[in-house]
């Protein structure tokens, strides 16, 4: 049977084989998506096993940046961003994409007017802030900052903004006035940070009414962030609809089949909202 694996350190948390598998049945595919628990001292033996089964990878942390220079071809978008969460084998050749930029344009567009707002606000600066400033690209966004501990490392946005052609401005975490005016004035927030994390500036500002705040830790849900967003009338973008949509992305590439929106979204709302 072909299958594909979603990889990382930890993996048990992953929903992407609710998406997934739940894909495959729509389409009739003998298919099967599976967790696989591989961390970054695992991750070259695993790759350099891969059997002629497997038809592809979703990659989570902490392997998005280590796992580049194990493949034959990394499209520019990954290249640029800096950070890999797909892997499509064909033949001998193992090819790397990044749908997580597809996943933050899809879900900020499905959730209002995203397009061509003067200014976004990014909090975080790894893996993830480095996709949502490509998508921020993709809309048209004017002016972009930053907030974040450090902005130096691997993996960072400030590599990203190199090969990006991009300019943002950074903000300190610890600079909290100049943090707060800036969260005020935003029309697009993206919280790249981890659950529970963005908890400390849901406390201390209230968004514009007509922003878009999305928050990429879906669980729980809603987070403080988007209850924030919620009780000051802006619209609350949750994470799950950016693993959504990037998760369709991930599903073409690795089969050649057009996604079945409906039915991932149903299966995704069906695990989040069991009660509902």
């Amino acid at each position: 049977m072909k299958h594909a694996y979603v990889i990382g350190s930890p993996i048990a948390h992953s929903l992407s084989p609710v998406l997934h598998n739940s894909a495959y049945r729509e389409t009739d595919l003998d298919y099967e998506f599976m967790r696989q628990e591989v961390t970054e001292h695992d991750l070259e033996q695993f790759m350099s096993q891969l059997s002629e089964e497997v038809i592809g990878l979703a990659v989570t942390m902490p392997l998005k940046q280590r796992i580049i220079p194990l493949l034959d071809v990394v499209e520019p978008l990954a290249q640029a961003v800096g950070a890999v969460n797909t892997v499509v084998p064909s033949g001998r050749v193992l090819a790397g994409f990044n749908t997580d930029v597809y996943g933050i344009v899809e879900a900020l567009r499905e959730s209002g007017s995203a397009d061509e707002r003067p200014e976004a606000v990014i909090l975080g600066a790894r893996a993830t802030a480095s996709s949502a400033l490509a998508a921020l690209g993709e809309l048209h966004v004017g002016a972009t900052t930053v907030i974040a501990r450090s902005f130096a490392g691997p993996g960072s946005i400030t590599l990203a903004e190199a090969r990006l052609g991009v300019s943002t401005t950074h903000l300190p975490w610890r600079d909290t006035e100049r943090a707060i005016s800036t969260l005020e004035r935003a029309d697009i927030i993206v919280s790249t940070l981890p659950a529970g994390i963005a908890d400390h500036w849901a406390e201390l500002f209230t968004p514009r009414s007509d922003a878009l705040i999305l928050d990429a830790a879906y669980d729980p849900w809603p987070s403080k962030l988007a209850q924030k967003a919620t009780s000051a009338g802006a619209q609350a973008v949750p994470g799950s609809l950016m693993l959504l949509h990037q998760a369709r992305r991930q599903f073409e590439l690795m089969t050649g089949h057009e996604a079945p929106t409906a039915t991932m979204r149903n299966a995704l709302y069906e695990v989040l909202h069991p009660h509902a």
